[in-house]
């Protein structure tokens, strides 16, 4: 039987977290877009106000992928849990662990009194949303992301 683990990242852990998230990065057709080096990383997940909290999650004692979430505050809902990335390795996927990955997520959620959580998901990545729609999620149309980079 397969033995799975999902913990907590720590700050040692956080070179196996950047490497995901580039390993995400390349697989959304954009690793050039990852500009934060480590040691930011380092800053805003394990300072004394922590902007991001990550999770590991293993099969078999490998490191098979991770989520990343921080909490954000809505006008119009409260206190919301925002899913930045969960990202499963290529050769882990059809195992289950982005569904276990998720609903650790979404009980954290529930742990920390949010009112729901939020993350996004690219249009042409169909097997996430066919994911995704299995969890009675609700996708938004109308609105547009906006960014303005500094």
């Amino acid at each position: 039987m397969d033995k799975i683990n999902i913990r907590r990242a720590t700050k040692e852990d956080i070179g196996l977290v950047r490497d995901l998230v580039m390993e995400l990065a390349i697989f959304e057709k954009a690793p050039e877009e990852v500009t934060s080096s480590l040691a930011d990383y380092v800053q805003e997940g394990f300072s004394d106000n922590p902007l991001f909290t990550a999770n590991l999650i293993y099969l078999n004692d490998e490191l098979a992928g991770f989520s990343l979430w921080y909490y954000r505050f809505s006008t119009w809902k409260g206190r919301r849990f925002y899913l930045e990335d969960l990202y499963i390795k290529e050769a882990f996927r059809g195992k289950g662990l982005g569904r276990k990955l998720i609903n650790e997520a979404i009980e954290e959620a529930k742990r920390m009194k949010c009112t729901g959580m939020m993350w996004q998901v690219l249009d042409w990545n169909q097997p996430a949303i066919d994911f995704y729609t299995t969890l009675g999620v609700k996708m938004d149309a109308g609105w547009l992301n906006v960014h303005l980079d500094l």
